[in-house]
């Protein structure tokens, strides 16, 4: 089973916009999918009881089953449910022993930072956190860097590019702001739910990331 854990340090950075997507995305293509809630906030719980609020007989979305693994004990409690991937929505920060255990079981890091440089500075130093991790030092477990909420009209975006790439940790793909994640996210929904052409071009900015994932 697949385990892919979306965490930073740094807040506002859409971390649980991202888990909810990604959870979409898997679930939209058949997969058994389960979003686990490891923040204090719950927000990605939250969205999954409006999801299936929105069902109706004429409207279905994915089935996407919501874990509370808000603290360490909760981790692995659903063992018996037959599921072919895990998003997990992570907590803030990596001091704690939560974090810790969802690094180490996590098969995918997917870290979003936004382009600003109070933003990288704070997240280059989680990345060095993350990369001391026993997974991650032995290759059991990737880092895929995501600059999320991107201006088209952003200066410090090739900055960001450049100063990441530096360290060792390039920019997968650019994901940029746009009302659409709003709207969805108060319905329960993502854009994975939608097919119009309209929406295609902000599916597409995903697709670096998906492969990576597959």
């Amino acid at each position: 089973m697949r385990k892919i854990l979306v965490v930073n340090s740094k807040g506002g950075c859409g971390k649980t916009t991202l888990a909810t997507n990604i959870a979409t995305y898997f679930a939209s293509r058949g997969e058994a999918v389960a979003l686990a809630d490891a923040d204090r906030q719950k927000s990605s719980l939250e969205w999954v009881k409006r999801r299936d609020k929105s069902q109706t007989d004429s409207q279905k979305y994915a089935r996407i089953v919501g874990l509370n693994w808000s603290k360490a004990d909760n981790i692995g409690a659903d063992k018996g449910r037959d599921l072919d991937v895990i998003v997990i929505d992570g907590p803030g920060g990596l001091r704690s022993e939560l974090a810790k255990t969802l690094i180490s079981e996590a098969t995918d890091i997917v870290v979003p930072v936004l382009p600003s440089v109070f933003d990288w500075d704070a997240t280059l130093k989680f990345l060095d956190g993350i990369s001391e991790v026993k997974r991650v030092r032995k290759g059991k477990a990737e880092i895929l860097v995501i600059a999320n909420r991107v201006s088209r009209r952003s200066t410090q975006l090739a900055a960001l590019d450049e100063v990441l790439t530096e360290r060792g940790y390039p920019v997968l793909c650019r994901i940029t702001d746009r009302v659409i994640y709003a709207r969805e996210a108060a319905s329960g929904t993502a854009i994975f739910d939608r097919t119009d052409a309209a929406s295609m071009e902000i599916r597409g900015q995903w697709h670096p990331l998906l492969q990576a994932l597959d």
